[in-house]
């Protein structure tokens, strides 16, 4: 027999014991972040940013002399940008511990989506095309979650 207490919280939807608390998720995102992207999320600022045309995922080394961080930044996104073509997208289930929304559309879609890396002057973007309005939304929806992952505090409103 099932506890009433237990049973009410799963009515409500409450975490049962062995759920990760949201602490213990954001710090599991951010060490395996960390490991995933070969950079220091302390001395980075990540941002997602969706437009009506497009999406741009960027990171940049907070230190403006902190070239190895800008160098592994610039790999990474490299690497991401030809990983993403190719419909990979295991690196990001890896970092969040689940497959983030929009990623199987971009899979099936990823034909009518382009990714290519850029430099910045501190680090790299992936400015992520496509004319396909279903791949549009997928990608929009990719980078909302990753905004509430990575606790970025970027906009989920697309920027005109």
């Amino acid at each position: 027999m099932v506890p009433p207490l237990l049973l009410f919280a799963a009515l409500l939807g409450a975490p049962d014991a062995g759920s990760a608390a949201p602490h213990d998720h954001a710090a599991g995102v951010d060490q395996r972040g960390d490991q995933g992207m070969g950079f220091s999320h302390q001395t980075t600022a990540h941002h997602f940013t969706l437009t009506a045309d497009d999406g741009v995922i960027s990171a940049d080394a907070l230190d403006p002399a902190d070239s190895h961080t800008r160098d592994s930044i610039r790999g990474h996104f490299a690497h991401i940008a030809h990983a993403f073509s190719a419909g990979e997208f295991d690196l990001p289930m890896f970092i969040h511990d689940r497959m983030p929304p929009g990623a199987e559309t971009m899979k099936r879609l990823g034909k009518t989506i382009s990714y290519r890396s850029e430099p910045t002057a501190r680090g790299a973007r992936v400015v992520i095309r496509t004319g396909n309005p279903e791949a549009l939304a997928a990608v929009h929806d990719f980078l909302r979650f990753q905004i509430a992952d990575h606790r970025t505090g970027d906009s989920t409103d697309v920027q005109r």
